[in-house]
């Protein structure tokens, strides 16, 4: 049961503000694929979850590491002499055989270039509470930080909601593939200034969400070049690193930094996670690594707030000393991203819709500017909720990533089976011909016909299949989906 307003009161500021960013189309998106969620046999109808960067391309590799190692768990025959002592046993600092297992895997899923110190490993629930946790640790309520956008709508909760931090945007555009640049990161912190806002720091996503594009080396020797001026922060997000998927390879602010180049090291931070790279989400394993001691110190105390379970430090320790293992996974993960990537991408191809050149993360950023109406953010929302209603496909708009050019919309493919994507791509298809092609409004009822006719077998399509018809319906108004103004 909810609350009305009239007993908010009872309640704290912080729980009762809009601060949780849950008013955002991104997460609209969401409520309204949990209300009609796709299925092949039982809802073939319902709405494709295309606005969740899961992986679990490569569960079976791990489901098959496991039957071959049962004792990798306290809860088989095989591990049960250990559950005592894991059961038991919760400290903040973690397992030492954890730390040391998630440093390697680290250094790993960054090619071998660089390692890290077990030492510095502060575990947290997930890279939500990781973020939170580095940003308690570095800035006091009203301080922000600079973050290139667009950038992924979750930090608006995960770095301000209860931290009280905010966030200043840094535009890129499409004008250079949306590339982070001196002068613009100058003048958003001049601005900041201006406004009389402390800035305490940097945020970046490497690789990128929602772009899927990699820092090359140079822009990340700009931005510490940028921090160490300023005397601020740089915070890394590095959650995709094992996402690359083709070349240029991955390069992390670790390798920078063992470079020749004049840096406060105190600076330099460092958010993971095997949510992205192993797939493991629910597992929560998130992860701050500092090049700071006090960050280190304060973080292990803030991490007794979101600690892994040692059950889970117990089997991912395991699992990812295992080198034969993890090698074979981050190679045969790249390959089957790769090939989803192409499909994907093809498909979208074929009824001219672009992508930015992307070769990292689980999405792609597609360019659907010539469908809008007029390049608004209002028509580019319009143009959401239509995708949301007729379509029944939940992609995300790039307001909600504050992006500054009407237009964009992050798109996930990783989440689904194949036969689930190529339903997908032809509810695209369709769209877009009905989109550009005019047809008597009498056919409006048509287009749901056709779309349940691409959905009621789980037959492999082709893609040139597709009934071309067009609607002029409505759009409904959802009580899920708030009109934006």
């Amino acid at each position: 049961m909810g609350f009305t307003s009239s007993n908010q009161h009872l309640l704290s500021k912080i729980a009762t503000s809009l601060g949780h960013g849950e008013d955002s189309p991104y997460f609209d998106g969401w409520k309204a694929y949990d209300k009609d969620p796709f299925n092949l046999t039982q809802n073939p109808n319902g709405v494709i979850q295309m606005g969740l960067a899961e992986n679990p391309l490569c569960f079976d590799l791990i489901q098959e590491w496991i039957k071959k190692n049962p004792k990798a768990s306290i809860c088989t025959a095989e591990g049960v002499d250990e559950f005592k002592d894991i059961a038991i046993f919760q400290d903040y600092h973690g397992l030492p055989e954890f730390r040391n297992a998630v440093a390697k895997f680290m250094g790993r899923a960054r090619g071998g270039r660089v390692t890290f110190d077990p030492d510095r490993i502060v575990m947290s629930g997930g890279a939500t509470g990781a973020n939170e946790l580095i940003a308690f640790c570095l800035a006091d309520p009203g301080d922000a930080f600079l973050v290139p956008s667009p950038y992924y709508p979750a930090f608006d909760r995960d770095l301000r909601w209860r931290t009280g931090v905010q966030l200043v945007p840094v535009p890129c555009h499409s004008s250079n593939d949306f590339k982070i640049t001196k002068a613009a990161l100058e003048t958003a912190y001049e601005k900041a200034q201006e406004s009389n806002i402390k800035v305490k720091g940097l945020i970046i996503t490497n690789p990128s969400n929602p772009l899927g594009t990699i820092l090359d080396r140079e822009t990340l020797r700009t931005l510490v070049s940028f921090i160490n001026e300023k005397n601020i922060h740089l915070i890394c997000d590095e959650i995709y690193a094992a996402t690359v998927f083709t070349e240029p390879n991955f390069v992390s602010i670790a390798e920078i930094l063992s470079e020749d180049i004049a840096c406060n090291r105190d600076l330099i931070h460092i958010v993971y996670s095997l949510s992205k790279d192993m797939g493991l989400p629910g597992f929560r394993v998130g992860i701050v690594y500092s090049y700071n001691d006090e960050v280190v110190n304060c973080g292990r105390k803030m991490s007794s707030y979101g600690l892994v379970s040692t059950q889970t430090q117990h089997l991912i320790a395991s699992m990812l000393l295992d080198e034969e293992f993890t090698e074979s996974f981050i190679t045969e993960s790249a390959k089957r991203l790769a090939t989803r990537h192409g499909v994907f991408t093809r498909g979208l191809a074929k009824v001219n819709i672009d992508c930015l050149n992307s070769n990292a993360g689980l999405f792609c950023w597609m360019d659907l500017r010539r469908l809008l109406k007029e390049s608004t953010v209002e028509a580019e929302l319009a143009l959401w909720r239509l995708i949301i209603h007729e379509v029944k496909l939940n992609v995300s708009p790039g307001s909600s990533f504050h992006c500054s050019e009407p237009g964009w919309f992050r798109v996930c493919f990783a989440n689904m089976d194949e036969e689930t994507m190529e339903v997908a791509l032809q509810r695209i298809h369709t769209f877009v011909h009905q989109k550009e092609t005019v047809v008597p409004a009498k056919n409006k009822k048509l287009w749901r016909s056709n779309l349940r006719s691409l959905s009621f077998s789980s037959r492999r399509l082709g893609l040139d299949e597709v009934v071309l018809m067009s609607p002029h319906s409505p759009i409904p108004h959802s009580p899920l989906l708030r009109a934006k103004t």
